[in-house]
């Protein structure tokens, strides 16, 4: 039976180390960043009016039957309705707002799709698992970033940190000790689709050099996850560094990066890097309790557009 409302939300993410190379098979660990969230709100409809989608943070108005096949919420709420069993167009409006950044690295359209989900199985009183959420966004990721690792909608869509290759089931990850990041915004939009496509460009180009770059970067996430499960976050910070080292080889970090990076050491951080495709978008810090307010400031004088912090466990 349908309810009067649902309301659904999902995180953002950060990827902590191995974006990139998890395109081509290696490990990457991300995590949700539960303090930027994407709503989805569904509600009945005047009999007759069909299923509209509003994202108003976007300037966005779909209705179901007149939208695009590629368009990506339009595909997942399809989707959705079909795994539900739903094969006439439900008289709907489904509003969506989020406050993580677009084209950020954030997973912004995979916590729209993640959201929606949940908001389209809520009103019909189903509970849907991470998995199938997971695999339902994964088809609307497809649309936004050509071709995906798959790890913004796993992660999201679980909802907790992750250890992650594409193909292997998604391995539930967390530290030993409590994780401390800042993510800085640099303020310029970076779609993912964009820089995966330099890369695989690149890559078919010298496939030997770009394969032992990903083999590098598949090393410093394994010592990522061991510095993680042992607690010491002073050799996470180095791991963070030689994963940005590699990043840089890929030329996937850029001028505003490296300035919120330098900012971000010289006021205490262990380690920093890009996270995400890069050239825009979001960089990571992992910082201290004594140094966090001094990191913070550094980024915020470095040209970052906004700081936030998390903390993953604990």
């Amino acid at each position: 039976m349908l309810t009067d409302m649902f309301t659904a939300t999902a995180p953002g993410k950060v990827i902590l180390v191995g974006e990139h190379a998890v395109v081509y098979g290696r490990p990457a660990i991300a995590a949700p960043v539960w303090q930027t969230l994407a709503t989805a709100t569904v509600r009945p409809a005047a009999p007759g009016a069909g299923c509209s989608i509003f994202a108003r943070d976007i300037d966005l108005h779909l209705r179901l039957n007149e939208a695009a096949a590629e368009e990506p919420l339009a595909v997942v709420t399809r989707l959705a309705l079909a795994q539900l069993g739903i094969n006439q167009e439900p008289d709907w409006q489904i509003d969506l707002r989020s406050d993580i950044p677009i084209a950020s690295g954030m997973g912004s359209g995979a916590a729209l799709s993640t959201a929606l989900v949940r908001a389209i199985f809520g009103q019909c009183g189903v509970v849907v698992d991470a998995a199938t959420v997971s695999a339902l966004v994964y088809e609307s990721e497809r649309f936004y970033h050509g071709a995906p690792s798959g790890i913004d909608n796993t992660v999201v869509a679980y909802g907790q940190p992750i250890w992650f290759v594409t193909g292997q089931p998604p391995e539930p990850f967390a530290a030993l000790a409590p994780l401390l990041l800042a993510i800085a915004d640099t303020g310029i939009r970076s779609p993912t689709k964009e820089t995966v496509g330099y890369v695989r460009r690149a890559w078919q180009q010298d496939p030997n050099r770009y394969e032992a770059i990903f083999d590098e970067i598949a090393a410093v996430v394994k010592a990522a996850r061991r510095a993680m499960e042992h607690g010491d976050r002073a050799a996470l910070g180095k791991q963070f560094d030689a994963n940005q080292m590699l990043l840089e080889s890929l030329e996937v970090s850029s001028a505003p990066l490296r300035k919120l990076l330098a900012g971000a050491r010289a006021a205490g951080a262990l380690g920093a890097k890009l996270s995400g495709g890069g050239r825009g978008g979001n960089m990571i810090a992992l910082v201290q309790e004594d140094t966090v307010n001094a990191v913070q400031d550094a980024l915020a004088a470095a040209g970052a557009r906004r700081v936030i912090v998390t903390q993953l466990g604990g």
